[in-house]
């Protein structure tokens, strides 16, 4: 195929890692905020930690709904700019979607204030642990318009292009997060020392300092300041809201669908003992760690798609849709061996418990399968929100998590011999019946000379 000549592909694989590596980064750097956290937490005991790891799962929860509606301003704006749209329209929708981003952040605001106590007496924490993550839920929550308000300038610098500027606010947050983490938890530096609370705070002043980051930069930024952010006029969510939540509703469902499959597998296997979790626990954050690449291929490959349909070019929309994919694809190929070789020595990395070490090498297997389809999945759906195709995706992962993979994962793990390894089975089912459907949803949209083709 001649979109797929090697000169083509070469370039474009240059130009998506250009955009991917500081997405990467910055990444990196949004989940080492947590880790400080837990680190942190765990040195104050075992109740705050308990606290800190309830509070956040719970936090995140929401935060991801958040995450996934604000991933369509990243489309919208590169389609914009592929357009040849002036860069004021973008900033006129950008000013939308901000002031989208803080009536929504309110909304947050309230509801997470309202359901915390009712949500934690339904988990039966013992009266230490409750008390402390109602009072990290409480702290944290005032970040929730800072955060969405990050979000919508975030994605909005993303389709613009400029990646680094995510990775600026990243680091801006990491180092904010890890000074206020320690400061105000043991009281360093003249600071109140507020325990488990303490990070809480961190956290919202991080999501604040992570805003303020991005305000600086859409100042003094040439390729931001193009979007002249800074003007009293259109800052009322308007036709903005509307184009942000049509395209971002679908895309949320089908970031929360992921998210939550995982946290509901980790519960499942509460029921298999505390060696089972832990080595649960290990599989999955190394595998979410090496998940970070694919995840910033698909929204560099958002960026690049969305550019080549704004300008209406079908066959580049088709190459730098599949050169995303198989980027995905490759990386996979190499974090799989890597788990499927090195399982003992991956482990080793975080405990030395031998009953738990061999449960975890083992679950280590499972997670090298699953690993092909996710990254598949992943790359995939960013090529499709760069054509702004996300209500078929959005049924393709919803059915496969949710009607394929958990409930098998139920019975494998349930009604058969199999135990844990049964929830693993059901994730790597589930996964691979995405990554099939969101490849052939691609293949299809963009068939023949690669342009998009109707729903």
């Amino acid at each position: 195929m001649r979109i797929l000549s090697s000169p083509n592909l070469r370039a474009e694989l240059r130009a998506n890692l250009a955009l991917a590596l500081p997405l990467l980064a910055a990444q990196l750097l949004f989940i080492s905020m947590g880790t400080v956290d837990t680190i942190v937490a765990g040195r104050l005991g075992a109740a705050p930690l308990a606290a800190v790891a309830v509070g956040s799962n719970l936090w995140f929860m929401i935060f991801v709904l958040f995450w996934g509606l604000f991933m369509a301003v990243s489309p919208i704006v590169a389609q914009r700019f592929g357009a040849g749209r002036p860069p004021r329209e973008c900033g006129a929708f950008l000013r939308g979607a901000l002031g989208l981003a803080a009536v929504l952040g309110a909304g947050w605001l309230a509801l997470l204030l309202l359901v915390i106590e009712p949500v934690l007496a339904l988990l039966q924490l013992e009266p230490a642990t409750h008390a402390l993550a109602a009072g990290y839920l409480r702290a944290i929550a005032p970040g929730t318009v800072p955060f969405a308000l990050f979000f919508a300038l975030r994605n909005a610098a993303e389709g613009a292009g400029q990646t680094r500027a995510t990775l600026w606010a990243g680091l801006v947050g990491f180092l904010v997060n890890a000074a206020l983490d320690y400061g105000l938890a043991f009281g360093a530096w003249g600071l109140p020392a507020m325990g488990a609370i303490g990070c809480g705070v961190a956290s919202a002043v991080a999501g604040t300092a992570m805003v303020l980051a991005f305000a600086v930069m859409y100042r003094w930024h040439p390729r931001l300041r193009e979007l002249e952010l800074y003007r009293r006029d259109g800052w009322r969510p308007g036709a903005a809201a509307g184009e942000v939540l049509r395209l971002g509703g679908p895309i949320a469902l089908i970031i929360t669908a992921e998210a939550w499959l995982f946290l509901v597998g980790g519960l499942l296997m509460a029921r298999f003992g505390t060696d089972a979790v832990a080595a649960h626990q290990i599989a999955i954050n190394f595998a979410s760690i090496t998940f970070m690449v694919p995840m910033s291929i698909g929204m560099a490959t958002t960026v690049r798609v969305g550019y080549a349909a704004g300008a209406g070019d079908g066959a580049a929309v088709r190459l730098r849709g599949l050169a995303g994919i198989g980027m995905g694809a490759c990386f996979a190929l190499v974090s799989a061996s890597l788990m499927a070789l090195l399982p003992a020595a991956i482990v080793s990395l975080y405990t030395d418990a031998a009953g738990v070490s061999a449960l975890a090498a083992g679950f280590l297997y499972y997670a090298a399968v699953f690993q092909v389809a996710d990254c598949v999945q992943a790359t995939a759906n960013g090529a499709l929100r760069g054509i702004k195709d996300a209500r078929v995706p959005m049924l393709i992962t919803v059915s496969a998590y949710w009607l394929l993979g958990l409930p098998l994962a139920v019975t494998l793990a349930f009604q058969t011999q199999l135990g844990p390894p049964g929830i693993w089975l059901g994730f790597i089912a589930g996964l691979a019946a995405a990554a099939a459907g969101l490849a052939a949803r691609f293949l299809r949209r963009t068939r023949g000379d690669g342009a998009p083709a109707r729903s």
